[in-house]
């Protein structure tokens, strides 16, 4: 899947992904979920810190911040209940794919990530539309972050 656009670290976890069969590709995205990293305390503590991303069925939060040096890298935060693993699934590729990227990378992250992911048919349409939504969402938050700095 070679595409100039898809960071290394994403497309590795989309050629993951695309390497299994269907049940198994469901069986990683629950591993992804258990290996969502919890919230540091300075966000724990402060959850109005975090967006919601209402699109999603589950309660799902992020926290998006840019950092000072020259590329502009980006650290995301989610926040998922454990009762909603394909949620947490979700948020946990997005985290290993996008976090530590620069702003200009994530922002050319093609708008398709869910559906490269080979899940369509195991997971409702109103689920694929909130993993779309997550990624929406962190590119709104990288372009307002870019254009406040």
């Amino acid at each position: 899947m070679a595409e100039t656009n898809i960071p290394d670290q994403l497309e590795e976890i989309i050629d993951d992904f695309q390497a299994l069969t269907e049940p198994d590709r469901l069986q990683l995205l629950l591993e992804f979920s258990r290996e969502l990293p919890a919230l540091p305390d300075r966000l724990a503590d402060h959850p109005e810190m975090l967006e919601q991303v209402v699109e999603c069925q589950t309660p799902l939060f992020l926290h998006l911040e840019l950092d000072q040096d020259p590329a502009g890298t980006v650290r995301l935060y989610f926040s998922a209940p454990p009762e909603a693993p394909t949620t947490r699934g979700f948020a946990s590729v997005l985290a290993e794919g996008l976090d530590g990227l620069s702003a200009t990378e994530i922002l050319a992250v093609p708008d398709d990530v869910a559906d490269r992911l080979g899940l369509a048919q195991a997971i409702t349409p109103l689920r694929m539309r909130g993993m779309s939504a997550m990624l929406g969402r962190i590119k709104r938050k990288v372009t307002e972050a870019t254009a406040a700095a």
